[in-house]
């Protein structure tokens, strides 16, 4: 009988547990899955804590974007408590100057209350072009929605002040995955090629018509990917 593995996911900003829905619902047979609720706090530091809390004593670890951000805080946290790693569409780096004015046009927009503005300016950020007005998109919208104005000011924040995780991947041993949609133009591949590079080890994977949310863009593949890193071999 093959080994399951007690999996914590991390999603991204404006994401909830839809993120995650259609990998996990292929990998049942291998995962006891959780997903961590990063609404509630305005770092990475307070959302790393919050989900170490309600996570198993040890535990698989998988992030995309701001998720991978919270995940590299657990490694510093707990590194002890992580059996394996994997990190989808993220940046070990801080915000560049340009990055960091954009985030905060976006939470000015959204304290005005234009809200509901601010999933159409980010979508073609966010899915492969050929997505962005299909019913992806429109399920991008929705849960952007059911995550809410306050929260993703708070996420905001945290983001705009999360630290630089470059100097610590060396010292990362666990099994670890770096994924990236080739289409990503968020987080984009060479970000991805830098944290697999500093891993010792890591596993980089680039996933075909996909950009920067490859687990509702391309499940399959992203369940696929994880299967193999579950498995030992990632």
């Amino acid at each position: 009988m093959l080994k399951r593995h007690d999996l914590l996911l991390l999603p991204g900003l404006l994401c909830d547990a839809r993120l995650w829905r259609d990998p996990l619902a292929m990998l049942e047979d291998r995962v006891q899955a959780q997903v961590a609720d990063l609404t509630q706090d305005d770092s990475v530091v307070a959302m790393a804590r919050r989900a170490l809390a309600g996570a198993p004593p040890r535990f698989a670890l998988a992030g995309l974007s701001m998720g991978g951000y919270v995940a590299l805080e657990i490694m510093r946290q707990a590194p002890e408590r992580v059996t394996r790693l994997a990190l989808f569409d993220t940046s070990a780096r801080p915000d560049t100057p340009e990055a960091a004015r954009r985030r905060r046009a976006l939470m000015t927009l959204t304290r005005s209350g234009q809200f509901r503005g601010v999933t159409p300016r980010l979508l073609p950020s966010l899915l492969h072009p050929e997505a962005v007005d299909g019913p992806l998109g429109d399920e991008v919208r929705a849960m952007a929605e059911r995550v809410g104005r306050d929260a993703f000011l708070r996420q905001q924040h945290a983001i705009l002040h999360r630290p630089d995780s470059r100097p610590m991947l060396p010292g990362i041993g666990q099994p670890t995955l770096v994924a990236v949609g080739e289409q990503d133009v968020l987080t984009p591949p060479e970000l991805a090629e830098e944290i697999a590079d500093a891993i010792p080890g890591a596993r980089l994977a680039r996933i075909p018509r996909s950009g920067h949310l490859p687990t509702m863009e391309q499940p399959q593949m992203a369940a696929a990917l994880m299967r193999d890193w579950l498995s030992g071999e990632a």
